[in-house]
């Protein structure tokens, strides 16, 4: 079992920057690609960033590409992402994913692949 705990949201101004962090417990974070995705209400929840645990290379949707940055920090088992040039359409409870990645296999940006899920955390950015 892996166990997820998202921090860092709140209420933001457009423009504004601000950074969530994800905190892993359980099993080795390592061999874990990780994710946050979002939900909006009355949304489908959808893949906001995505880091391979065998390089650390990212993918961004464009709704976020240029603005969102995910990172991981394997020593503190944290992952990151750093949202800056907020804008109103990113409010949306943020939640992190893990997903475990067999050598060889592609990194995964379906939902439905990460079986570990965080309880979220909401941003809100509104003027």
């Amino acid at each position: 079992q892996v166990q997820l705990v998202e921090s860092g949201g709140g209420l933001a101004q457009p423009g504004d920057s601000l950074r969530l962090s994800c905190a892993a417990s359980g099993r080795t974070f390592v061999n874990y690609d990780m994710a946050w995705f979002r939900q909006a209400p009355g949304k489908e929840r959808e893949l906001v960033a995505v880091i391979s645990w065998t390089d650390s290379s990212t993918y961004y949707p464009n709704s976020v590409k240029g603005r969102f940055t995910i990172s991981r920090d394997n020593a503190k088992t944290t992952l990151y992402l750093q949202m800056n040039s907020l804008k109103p359409e990113d409010t949306a409870i943020y939640y992190c994913a893990a997903n475990y990645r067999s050598l060889g296999v592609a990194v995964s940006r379906l939902r439905s692949s990460y079986n570990y899920w965080g309880q979220g955390t909401q941003v809100t950015v509104s003027s």
